[in-house]
């Protein structure tokens, strides 16, 4: 890293490399004197003018020195048990002087989250959780403490570890910025080395950043807030390593909190009685206990071992980090928490870029380790109105509600019929709606009247649909045809012309669209179709079912790029047959011809090759 501005002069450089110089030593200087200190017991005075020089420090060689020093100096002073409450009031006040230094060490250390310069950044996040492993595993205080409190069986220094939550959520300036900055989005390199190291690594980071995180983000209204939101969005969504057996809970950034708890089954009576503290925050009486909310019910079959069964809102903080259930519990609150906060009632293009977000990993990430999965049922719902492709998605996750966890939505096909319009043949994700559809139309006990109106909507809007959206369309047809064999008589009907055709495209509910006395005759009129792959795949109505099903797969990454490729670098077996030789004057006047010279006319050559002549 350059220390010094190449732009400067030779004389003023070596002033800037002097000074430098000079500052370093003298850092260094006061880390010697503080760790002697520390070690002697003597006093520790130096911390100030050390923390002065850091907030001083403009250059990010000489901050990042700073701020590295200063953490083994603090580390020292944990470690050497100085913040322990004892009863002398002589070292009551030094532990509250030393929090004050610490605590300005730590929001320094939190504005730097998101500085301009990456090295600061990356080593801000890593010092953090680095003393939050110090405090944690080292400190053990009493309730009057002159700083942060903590309880002695639970050694998670909560309020620390608050404060690195504000700088991922609101992500405030940085101390070196010169002038004051909103906050902002979370920065990449900050969100990676969150996540990769500890989020998705270690349980108890895990569990203690979406219970308090959610806490947090409750507080921030979405619309005038809206980066906290959309941070906290950044985080969940890079959620790769989750509990789904007790087994799985097994890595711990705070070594303490891997310990064996307290026994589930001899979770009786007081919660002091088994040497273990309420969660804080926690009413004496459990009637205001978010953690209700997410408890499973109580097994009541009566062929199952009896055995308690603490309640989720019953278990200590101990017990909770060790309790697969738990896990469970506050992600779902989590996530409950954030999703009516990324409403953006001023801006629908960002409402809807955060949705699309969401519901990516909505299937895989989220609906199977929610507490009930049906709690997002009205989310999704909204996002079905918003039609396109994120109505297609939200679809995608309504269904596996109806599918694995019995939702009653008796207007699902209704809602998907919708999205049959003039636009979809036409859109660049109507792949994705294939896809989606054939999975939704899978089941051979849907009635044939919904599915006729659907093959039939398909192929009224293939007549003014481009050729790579016509292939996805027969092999779609023809797959539900073969499952759904009483629908035959919509391709071998022979139609009298002068009826009109009985279908109702204006009709919004697919049970009422008489498609199901229609015919496919749009599919047949593609036989005639101008480009040779349409037509020739036409044809397959007309011969008999005794082919496979198609694999949807092969025809959905058609576009007119993929076929005129495939028209270039087909291999012809014969050259093909010129129709006429094209003359330039073969569509004069009769008046016209006898004003040009006959020897003109004969002598002019091919028109093709005389436009392509530069």
């Amino acid at each position: 890293m350059p220390t010094t501005n190449p732009s400067l002069p030779p004389a003023k450089k070596r002033k800037v490399d002097t000074k430098q110089r000079d500052s370093l030593t003298h850092i260094q200087r006061l880390e010697k004197l503080l760790l002697e200190a520390v070690s002697e017991g003597t006093s520790l005075n130096p911390l100030v003018d050390l923390l002065d020089v850091t907030k001083d420090a403009g250059d990010p060689h000489t901050l990042f020195k700073c701020i590295y020093v200063l953490y083994r100096v603090f580390a020292s002073i944990v470690d050497a048990r100085m913040l322990v409450p004892t009863p002398d009031a002589g070292a009551k006040v030094v532990r509250s002087w030393i929090w004050e230094r610490l605590n300005a060490f730590t929001d320094m250390l939190v504005g730097l989250m998101s500085d301009s310069e990456k090295s600061l950044r990356t080593s801000a996040v890593q010092i953090l959780f680095s003393l939050l492993r110090h405090l944690s595993s080292s400190l053990s205080l009493s309730q009057d403490a002159p700083g942060p409190s903590a309880s002695p069986n639970l050694p998670f220094h909560i309020p620390h570890f608050s404060k690195i939550i504000l700088g991922l959520l609101e992500c405030p300036p940085s101390p070196r910025s010169s002038r004051d900055r909103s906050p902002q989005l979370l920065d990449a390199e900050v969100l990676e080395t969150f996540t990769s190291t500890w989020f998705n690594t270690h349980d108890d980071v895990r569990w203690f950043f979406l219970r308090d995180a959610a806490t947090f983000v409750s507080k921030y209204p979405g619309d005038t807030h809206p980066h906290v939101a959309e941070n906290f969005l950044s985080i969940l969504e890079r959620l790769k390593r989750f509990p789904n057996e007790r087994s799985d809970i097994r890595e711990w950034w705070i070594p303490q909190l891997g310990e064996k708890p307290v026994p589930l089954k001899s979770f009786k009576g007081s919660l002091a009685d088994e040497g273990e503290e309420e969660d804080p925050g926690i009413p004496e009486g459990d009637e205001d206990d978010w953690r209700k909310f997410f408890d499973e019910p109580k097994h009541t079959d009566k062929s199952e071992k009896a055995g308690p069964n603490p309640r989720l809102h019953r278990m200590t903080v101990h017990q909770s980090l060790h309790s697969l259930q738990s896990h469970r519990a506050v992600f779902s609150r989590a996530w409950m928490t954030l999703l009516p906060r990324l409403s953006r009632n001023g801006d629908i293009e960002a409402t809807k870029t955060l949705a699309a977000r969401v519901l990516n990993v909505m299937h895989v990430g989220v609906m199977p380790r929610l507490t009930r999965p049906v709690l997002i049922m009205d989310w999704i719902g909204s996002c079905v109105d918003y039609g396109g492709t994120i109505g297609l998605l939200a679809l995608n996750a309504l269904f596996i509600l109806i599918r694995d966890y019995n939702l009653d939505y008796p207007s699902f096909y209704t809602r998907l019929y919708a999205f049959l319009d003039r636009d979809l043949l036409h859109n660049k994700h109507r792949a994705r709606f294939f896809r989606l559809t054939e999975l939704f139309l899978s089941s051979t006990h849907l009635p044939a009247t919904l599915l006729a109106s659907f093959i039939k909507r398909l192929s009224r809007l293939s007549t003014t649909a481009p050729p790579a959206a016509i292939i996805m369309v027969i092999p779609f047809t023809y797959n539900v045809l073969k499952r759904h064999p009483a629908l035959m008589h919509m391709i071998n009907r022979v139609e009298d012309v002068e009826e009109p055709d009985p279908f109702d495209s204006d009709e919004k509910d697919p049970m009422l669209t008489n498609a199901l006395d229609s015919s496919l005759w749009e599919l047949v009129s593609h036989r005639n179709h101008y480009y040779p792959s349409v037509s020739t795949l036409a044809k397959i109505f007309q011969e008999a079912f005794r082919k496979p099903n198609y694999a949807l797969e092969d025809f959905l990454d058609h576009t007119y790029g993929t076929l005129f490729e495939s028209e270039t670098k087909r291999k012809m077996k014969k050259d093909p047959a010129i129709a006429m030789e094209l003359k330039k004057h073969l569509f004069l006047t009769a008046d016209q011809k006898e004003q040009i010279p006959e020897e003109a006319i004969s002598a002019q050559g091919d028109v093709v090759t005389e436009l392509w002549t530069f």
